[in-house]
């Protein structure tokens, strides 16, 4: 984990990118996927952790959250304005395909980086870092396309005990999150319980 500094005062420059910093430390990978490379990215790219909640729907989370990387290797990066001016589906449509639906995710990860552009001028760390209170940030991230109480949710939990981004907390559901996985084996103990979770919703609703 690297430290970086607090909030106050000008952000850091690395080379020629503005990085926005609200938080004492922030992890070099969450393990959401097999790829170190995609771990890094979806770690250190707030875009990038964004189009991963995008894609994880009817996916599992490690498919889900690979897409970014996908993405930047195909279009060369994962910035807000490179897909919102990109002709996305067929990039998610090219071996091997990004979603399991490639089509309608193609179109949500747009109008998602649209939205990111138009309202926050393309950084995406702005839905947190402009958010005043939790009320603030859970509507933020509860504007976003696609993305419903489920996804606010989890985000929730990454943001307050990945980034440590104190807003966030209010947001963490009592169930078992991605903000839980903090290792490969968590990764996989944490699928198994939605697997199961899934399961056994799907048997209830079939009985009642």
């Amino acid at each position: 984990m690297r430290l970086l500094g607090g909030s106050r005062g000008a952000p850091p420059v690395i080379g020629r990118v503005l990085v926005t910093v609200t938080i004492g430390c922030v992890p070099d990978r969450l393990y959401f996927t097999d790829s170190d490379q995609a771990n890094a990215l979806i770690a250190a790219d707030p875009m990038a952790l964004l189009v991963g909640f995008e894609l994880d729907q009817r996916v599992k989370v490690m498919k889900a959250f690979l897409g970014p990387l996908a993405l930047r290797e195909r279009l060369g990066a994962i910035d807000a304005e490179t897909l919102a001016s990109a002709d996305l589906e067929p990039v998610f449509f090219e071996k091997p395909v990004i979603h399991r639906y490639p089509r309608s995710m193609a179109k949500r990860v747009h109008e998602l980086a649209v939205y990111v552009r138009d309202r926050y001028g393309g950084d995406a760390a702005r839905i947190w870092n402009d958010a005043a209170d939790a009320d603030e940030l859970r509507r933020n991230i509860l504007d976003l396309p696609g993305f419903g109480d489920m996804k606010t949710g989890s985000l929730g939990a990454v943001l307050f005990k990945h980034f440590g981004v104190q807003t966030a907390r209010e947001l963490v559901p009592p169930h078992p999150t991605l903000g839980d996985v903090d290792s490969p084996q968590a990764l996989a103990d944490y699928q198994a319980a939605k697997t199961a979770n899934k399961a056994e919703w799907a048997k209830a609703r079939a009985g009642s």
